[in-house]
């Protein structure tokens, strides 16, 4: 439940969003479904714009919580791999619809646009996580191999969204599995 209005703004419009994109999605419709006033969505956010690009800074500061909470909790090996447990588990929840990030950039197609530039900080951040694990782990080439877990991760979220949820995050998983053996034996 939001605590207060521009919060509701930013809950309403990321359901929105979600379900029927950036672009189609009005500031009437959000209004309407926020129960907020026009003038206190403006006292908030500019344009919406501002309000995608606070949509995505909720969804990234979100997210980057909870992988830095894995990265804490467990030894790099497992938090890697409950990486492709947690997307196994969102790809299942009602109303999945894809990449919030992945949608913005097919939206806002311009990569200077401040949304599109937005999802593409949040993509490397993604990536960051991957490379601070396998940094963790000693292994040859981490880059690389990040870069590889991050494409697993993106692969199991776009065909889930185009397939619908199924097993895909837990097949990334058994890839991902392959890559860390095959790295763990490099790096020996």
């Amino acid at each position: 439940m939001a605590s207060n209005k521009r919060e509701q703004l930013i809950l309403t419009a990321q359901a929105l969003f979600s379900r029927e994109g950036y672009h189609a999605t009005g500031i009437d419709r959000i209004l309407a479904e926020s129960g907020v006033a026009k003038m206190t969505l403006y006292k908030h956010f500019k344009s919406k714009d501002e309000l995608i690009l606070a949509v995505l800074d909720m969804l990234q500061e979100g997210t980057l919580q909870q992988l830095a909470v894995i990265r804490q909790q467990l030894p790099p090996r497992e938090a890697l791999l409950r990486t492709f447990d947690g997307l196994h588990l969102w790809i299942h929840q009602d109303g999945f619809r894809g990449c919030s990030f992945a949608n913005a950039t097919a939206e806002f197609q311009d990569r200077t646009h401040p949304i599109h530039r937005q999802a593409a900080l949040f993509k490397a951040a993604s990536t960051a996580h991957f490379h601070e694990l396998v940094d963790a782990l000693g292994v040859a080439q981490p880059g690389a191999l990040a870069l590889q877990l991050q494409f697993l991760l993106e692969g199991a979220m776009s065909m889930a969204h185009v397939q619908g949820p199924g097993d895909q995050a837990l097949i990334a998983r058994a890839a991902a599995e392959v890559l860390l053996a095959g790295a763990q034996t490099a790096a020996a």
